[in-house]
């Protein structure tokens, strides 16, 4: 069954490219006609990786195509997610599987109401990939992809191809603990990198700063009955910025950029629970202030 994968930048690129490599049937979905031409005057895409580099010559359409799709990896941004899921809805057989490959929380179970035909999965992904330019990606380190459905439900048959491809994955059924981990690691590091505008590695200048904003986050978690995913979460933040020392986060690579970034569905998403079970997290509420404030000031959007 053909791969359609829509959003080739990094993790969506990386993916089709691995896929293709194992001879699996692959075909990236293109937001128009113009940009289709963009594509086909590339030449393909193009994977580096381990210094070499590899380009796959895939088939490609726009979203309007006619052609049905039964399984669709969506790996657009957050923000994205919905309109892109809506432009594709008619295209869907029923039954399809639609694979979120998208940061934070909030967008998956938009995406799942505006499809009621499809079966979705929901995706959390420690690998690490950027696109050193349109239809070429890097990938830049190792990790591991977590696969759910909320409520959860049984494992499908092709995790054998993800295996055959190269691409690490585990099915769990506490998708939602996965993908709350990785929000609380997201918030805990990305905004203050911005903010202090610095790598990674940076913000083990602001410890205290990190170690506060972690014990808001475990009380976020255990009031929404994440409790797994708040232990040790402080150990987790500090080896993460250790490992990670050299990188800019994502979020401090769209701010540089001029992109707009995933706050709502990162730190908006944590702000929103956190008035929900009506607690008070100063310092989780402040950063999302500032962070607002910083974005406004150089014109981005605050959501």
């Amino acid at each position: 069954m053909t791969w359609h994968v829509l959003g080739a930048g990094s993790l969506g690129g990386l993916w089709a490219a691995r896929l293709a490599r194992a001879g699996l049937p692959v075909c990236l979905l293109l937001r128009d006609q113009r940009r289709l031409a963009q594509y086909l005057a590339s030449g393909g895409l193009t994977l580096e990786q381990d210094g070499h580099t590899e380009t796959f010559a895939l088939p490609a359409q726009t979203l309007d195509d006619a052609a049905p799709i039964h399984r669709l990896l969506l790996a657009t941004k957050a923000y994205d997610a919905v309109p892109a899921a809506a432009a594709l809805s008619s295209r869907l057989s029923a039954g399809a599987e639609v694979i979120l490959l998208q940061n934070g929380l909030g967008s998956q179970d938009e995406v799942a109401a505006c499809l009621p035909q499809a079966r979705c999965i929901f995706a959390s992904s420690t690998e690490g990939a950027f696109r050193r330019e349109d239809f070429r990606v890097v990938f830049a380190g190792e990790g591991h992809t977590w696969l759910g459905t909320a409520p959860p439900s049984p494992a499908p048959a092709w995790l054998d191809e993800l295996a055959l491809a190269g691409i690490p994955a585990s099915w769990t059924g506490d998708i939602l603990g996965r993908l709350w981990r990785k929000l609380a690691l997201n918030c805990a590091i990305n905004p203050l990198t911005v903010l202090h505008s610095c790598r990674n590695g940076g913000l083990q200048t602001h410890a205290e700063e990190v170690a506060a904003l972690c014990a808001e986050l475990v009380e976020l978690l255990i009031a929404c009955d994440q409790g797994d995913a708040a232990v040790d979460l402080q150990a987790e933040v500090e080896r993460v910025i250790a490992a990670t020392a050299a990188n800019y986060s994502s979020m401090y690579q769209d701010v540089a950029a001029g992109r707009r970034t995933e706050i709502a569905y990162l730190l908006g998403h944590a702000c929103r629970e956190a008035a929900r079970h009506r607690l008070e997290l100063p310092r989780l509420q402040a950063l999302a202030l500032r962070l607002r404030a910083h974005l406004a000031a150089r014109g981005l959007p605050q959501d």
